[in-house]
């Protein structure tokens, strides 16, 4: 069997040496105070921030799952990262709802519910079903963390799936109880600059592979995808995919899905700590702006993983019939193994083959070679190609030892820094939202500290005990991007843009979207994810508005506070007259300007992802139409967004101002409901 070499293996070690040393110096910086702990004290520069946000949406288990949609795909599948692989959402956040969210000076998205509706039975009830919300997709994504380091480490360590998560989650886990936000955004520094460098290597192995394969990468993706138009870059009406991907089959219908989900999501997105630990509302924007800029390094390299991995399977398969039989063959003699437990039983046949019948394991030497073992890796459940395991591959047969190990510690500081801040925002709730407001007011420091390290640890236990009953990771994150999110993003778009909305129907809404997503996730988990979308979206939204109306309206006093700060854009007729004549008028502009704004920042996005691609894969036609939708949108964006941004010391002056009058929350003496 193949594994990591020495020279690989002393990078690793030095990494996770680095690691020990980072985490023991800033334990004591970030276990000052719960200010310092979940937002490094609100002192860190907007661009540390931009790299941390990008540090946090580059994972393993995403960038796999990206690879194997660009294996089959080819830079189309870009459409199906709407998702949540292309951050959509941060188009928004850029232009208006993360300025909107720091205006408060909440610690947290939970604390936050307090200052849009106040500290009555309705507001409380909020805060507490934010929590709520917030911890049922935090074990979501550990869920789907877990699975896919778990999938890739067992590629490179004589161990299982379950094993290699067990050991390199565990790791993390007592990294970010250590070290907390401060760890968080120096483990993303590290890890921007080895994903740099990991891409710049990848992408020109990738370039080369093509330049001696004559060029002539069409016929080849034909040959091992089956797909035809592999190199097209954008959806067209229909795409062939192989079995367990046919949802994706209507393409061009699946992308106006998912930009009406992202339009629905991202109207209440800004309530992340990347925000809440910004200066000041100018940076907010520059931090989203950057974040953006710097996902687009993923690109290249996915891409060229996919072209690398097309190679593999093409020298490793060239009948592909033996992989179907293989499975069938690997099911008898097993008996019932699940898909979910498939990857595990696969590693058991590879890491112990004396303990299967040697009839059993001369049966799989006929069919896949001598080399047997490695190509046991790729074979999927259903007797294919197991697509998420072909970034792996990659870095197993197609890079250099000591070169592997760069790369290897390039994502696995990409694993930790997106593990690091779903932790510590998930914490930073329970802790400040729930045992300190609701279980022990008067806790010190050290309590409070001591309670935000345990309950680290039990949701990460609740993350393995539920790891291993989805079948891939493309099924959980199907799941949390399209039912999950769905159910919860009424109420959050409700709260910025209506006046009428309270804390009893935003409690309502999100409960429901919870507990809906759940419910589907437990009685119809084959529901395709656009239905996911329209179900639980629509529940959710009905339940928001008649828990509004059942429960009584924001206190007056606390719905004019909100207003006055935030100054968001929406229904807010009736509040209208509590600003200066030249506050509105210069509001007014502000919100005219950043609606503009928003196609062209979208434009951006995708075209800035889709370049990189198209020149990689030699579609010079594409680029050029791409590159003339990126430069145009560019000068929109500066007309409408950045020339419009405040100057430093206009910041100062209204945040000062803005400080004077707002009123604690706590001194509103709300109506009984």
């Amino acid at each position: 069997m193949k594994y990591l070499g020495m020279p690989d293996y002393l990078i690793i070690g030095a990494y996770f040496l680095s690691l020990i040393v980072l985490g023991l110096y800033l334990s004591r910086k970030a276990s000052s105070s719960l200010d310092d702990y979940f937002l490094a004290g609100r002192k860190l520069p907007w661009w540390v921030l931009g790299v941390g946000g990008m540090g946090w949406s580059v994972d393993i288990a995403g960038t796999m799952l990206i690879v194997s949609l660009l294996y089959l795909l080819g830079p189309r599948s870009l459409f199906i990262e709407f998702r949540g692989g292309v951050p959509l959402g941060l188009v928004f956040t850029m232009i208006w709802t993360g300025k909107w969210h720091r205006r408060s000076g909440c610690m947290t998205g939970a604390e936050w519910m307090s200052f849009r509706f106040g500290n009555c039975f309705g507001a409380n009830f909020a805060r507490i079903a934010k929590v709520i919300a917030l911890l049922v997709f935090t074990i979501g994504m550990l869920v789907y963390m877990i699975k896919g380091v778990g999938l890739f480490f067992a590629m490179f360590i004589p161990l299982t799936p379950f094993q290699c998560s067990l050991i390199m989650i565990g790791l993390t886990t007592l990294y970010t109880i250590a070290s907390g936000f401060y760890g968080v955004v120096f483990s993303d520094l590290l890890q921007c600059g080895l994903v740099l460098a990991g891409m710049a290597f990848i992408t020109v192995l990738a370039v080369l592979k093509i330049a001696n394969a004559g060029g002539d990468l069409s016929g080849i993706t034909e040959t091992v995808t089956g797909c035809s138009q592999w190199l097209t870059s954008f959806p067209q009406q229909f795409a062939n995919m192989p079995k367990g991907y046919e949802v994706y089959e209507s393409l061009f219908m699946f992308t106006i899905f998912l930009l009406l989900r992202n339009i629905i999501m991202g109207f209440g997105t800004g309530d992340d700590p990347h925000y809440f630990a910004a200066k000041n509302e100018r940076e907010c924007g520059k931090v989203a702006c950057l974040w953006m800029s710097l996902s687009t390094f993923r690109w290249p390299m996915m891409i060229s993983y996919a072209i690398l991995g097309i190679f593999i399977v093409k020298d490793m398969f060239p009948d592909h019939a033996v992989l179907a039989q293989a499975a069938i063959l690997i099911k008898q003699q097993l008996g019932n193994v699940t898909p979910g437990q498939w990857a595990d039983a696969l590693a058991n046949i590879m890491n112990n083959p004396a303990a299967y019948p040697a009839e059993f394991i001369e049966s799989l030497k006929s069919m896949l070679g001598s080399n047997w073992g490695e190509r046991l890796h790729l074979l999927s459940y259903d007797g294919t190609v197991n697509a998420e395991r072909i970034m792996p591959a990659v870095l197993l047969y197609s890079i250099p030892s000591g070169f592997r190990g760069l790369i290897f510690v390039s994502l696995l500081a990409a694993e930790m820094s997106t593990f690091d801040i779903t932790i510590n925002k998930a914490a930073s709730f329970f802790t400040k939202d729930i045992y300190q407001r609701y279980l022990r007011p008067a806790a010190v420091n050290r309590e409070l500290m001591w309670a935000t390290y345990l309950f680290t640890i039990a949701l990460v236990a609740s993350g393995f005990a539920m790891a291993y009953s989805v079948k891939n990771i493309n099924d959980i994150w199907g799941w949390i991007t399209m039912g999950l999110v769905s159910g919860l993003s009424v109420p959050s778009l409700l709260k910025m843009y209506w006046w009428r909305f309270n804390g009893g129907g935003f409690a309502i809404g999100t409960m429901a979207g919870t507990f809906g997503a759940v419910a589907q996730r437990l009685f119809w988990p084959q529901l395709p994810e656009q239905w996911q979308f329209v179900s639980l979206t629509l529940f959710a939204g009905v339940c928001s508005i008649i828990g509004t109306y059942l429960t009584k309206p924001t206190e007056k006093q606390v719905l004019e506070n909100f207003y006055r700060i935030t100054r968001p854009f929406g229904f807010w007729n009736p509040l209208l007259h509590i600003l200066p004549e030249d506050i509105r008028t210069k509001m007014k502009k502000e919100h005219k300007n950043d609606l503009l704004a928003v196609p062209f920042v979208g434009i951006w996005l995708v075209t800035m992802f889709l370049m990189p691609m198209q020149l990689i894969i030699k579609q010079y036609k594409a680029f050029n139409i791409s590159l003339g939708l990126f430069v145009l949108s560019i000068i929109f964006i500066y007309i409408f967004w950045y020339k419009n941004l405040p100057s430093v010391e206009d910041v100062r002056i209204t945040e000062k101002h803005l400080e004077n009058q707002n009123i604690k929350q706590e001194e509103i003496v709300c109506e009984k409901n």
